[in-house]
């Protein structure tokens, strides 16, 4: 080998560097890199049910999830470890105003040797405590300005939590009634099922007799392929659903829990307040735009706090100090002497490049940057209120509206069976009836759940949507079937 060829190879192996003994680099484009080995972490243990909660597992309230999310959740637990650490940031910008006091002290060890008189060790040890003191007196806003900023800051975080919580509630208030309404829809599509299925018999019974054709025979087996297949599918959705309500609680899907079902008969109510009532609440109450408007006043502050970089400054100091002086051989010890000074000084910055002014630039922009934000949050706050009154009235109106579907189509199912079971009606008339009601079923099941979940939103958009779930909007019930 020559050695050319010896320092590219030593060139080569330098060039991909071991990372544990283990090569940093796949040896080749078309190799996997194989990673170091590490040491087998241990996974964290999943969470469980609280043991509160533990024995009415399969009959959990909505209550319930809720508490469960709101305890399990990471969002919430890392709100509030922002706000906390917002609180001592506060609470370490306050100590700017008071002075700066520290204790400092050196020793010094000496050790020499004498010629004189024979050869004679001395040691000699020095000892100088001394306590300082500073205190800013005026900066012209510069103190007062991040005192300023860190209490927004705070307030912005604290604000920032309650959003948080306000929104844990709705997504899993939303995954609730998704299980509920699809649990719903399983019932009634069995409900179907078992009708269509009693339709295939009767059918297969009048085409033995010869008082029906081989056609409403397959005509009735279709009906029930088609209804097991819905059913089929919503089993599907039912297992997702009900996973999506569990990660939504920060449980494993996998785990073996269910809800309580109650009947949901109550006619559904109408909002008492205008929409420019409930917008003007939410201007007041949203806790997302009440931190906007701390980060506004947090971008103000430091405006000050840039402003003062250009303006002089005054502060006191002053230290105190004792000298201790200890020799061996004696004399032994013995106190060589005090100091004291005190100092007024006034800085007054004269010029760096200009950097003072560019940073009071930079901090004004910033600062009107946040409320141009803060202002188009607002504009967005009124159109979800605007957009979830409206979205409530409709869901409002399509209950009302699918109650009187379902009773009509019930109602046509029953004159259909009972004309084809009299040998006036035809098959398909009936599977038409039936599938009329299996969709109008499905609708009522469908608005419901919508119903539920605008009211919900609207709770969470005005900004009072209770940590339990509740919903604390003044309601009536509106029998005219249009929503005022």
């Amino acid at each position: 080998m020559t050695l050319g060829a010896a320092a590219a190879s030593v060139l080569a192996g330098c060039g991909t560097p071991g990372v544990r003994g283990v090569a940093g680099t796949a040896p080749a484009p078309n190799v996997l890199w194989t990673p170091p080995r590490e040491p087998a972490a241990t996974p964290a243990p999943p969470p469980e049910l609280p043991a509160d909660l533990a024995g009415r597992v399969a009959q959990l309230k909505l209550t319930d999830v809720i508490d469960i999310a709101l305890r399990n959740n990471t969002a919430t637990r890392a709100a509030w470890a922002d706000a906390r650490a917002a609180a001592a940031s506060y609470g370490a910008a306050k100590g700017q105003i008071y002075p700066t006091v520290a204790l400092n002290g050196t020793v010094t060890a000496i050790r020499r040797t004498v010629s004189s008189a024979g050869q004679q060790a001395v040691e000699q040890q020095f000892s100088s405590p001394t306590l300082n003191l500073s205190w800013l007196l005026l900066d012209f806003g510069g103190r007062s300005g991040s005192i300023g900023a860190s209490r927004a800051a705070l307030l912005a975080a604290d604000w920032t939590h309650n959003a948080t919580l306000q929104t844990v509630v709705l997504e899993v208030e939303q995954a609730y009634f998704l299980y509920l309404g699809t649990k719903a829809l399983l019932d009634a599509q069995q409900t179907t099922l078992r009708e269509a299925q009693t339709n295939l018999e009767a059918a297969e019974q009048r085409h033995r007799v010869g008082l029906a054709t081989i056609a409403d025979e397959l005509l009735a087996r279709t009906a029930l392929s088609q209804a097991r297949l819905a059913l089929q599918a919503t089993q599907g959705e039912l297992a997702t659903t009900r996973g999506a309500l569990a990660l939504s609680m920060g449980l494993p899907a996998n785990i073996p829990y269910d809800i309580a079902v109650v009947p949901d008969t109550t006619i559904p109510l109408g909002v008492i307040e205008g929409v420019d009532t409930l917008i003007g609440q939410a201007l007041r109450a949203r806790p997302d735009l009440a931190a906007q408007r701390a980060l506004v006043e947090q971008a103000r502050a430091r405006v000050s706090v840039a402003r003062s970089q250009a303006l002089p400054t005054i502060s006191v100091g002053g230290s105190a100090g004792e000298t201790y002086f200890i020799s061996n051989p004696p004399p032994g010890s013995a106190k060589s002497g005090n100091s004291y000074n005190a100092t007024l000084t006034v800085s007054i910055p004269l010029f760096s490049g200009g950097s003072q002014i560019y940073n009071l630039k930079a901090a004004s922009a910033a600062a009107d940057a946040a409320a141009r934000r803060a202002q188009g949050f607002e504009q967005q706050v009124v159109y979800q209120v605007f957009n979830a009154y409206y979205g409530l009235r409709t869901a409002t109106q399509q209950v009302r509206t699918s109650r009187d579907l379902l009773a009509s189509a019930t109602e046509s199912e029953q004159v259909a069976l009972a004309r084809y079971k009299a040998g006036a009606g035809s098959l398909l008339d009936l599977l038409t009836a039936q599938a009329a009601l299996a969709a109008a079923r499905a609708q009522a099941i469908q608005v419901r759940l919508s119903w539920n979940t605008a009211l919900a939103q609207l709770a969470h958009d005005v900004g009072i949507l209770g940590l339990d779930g509740s919903s604390p909007l003044q309601m009536q019930t509106d029998t005219t079937g249009t929503p005022k």
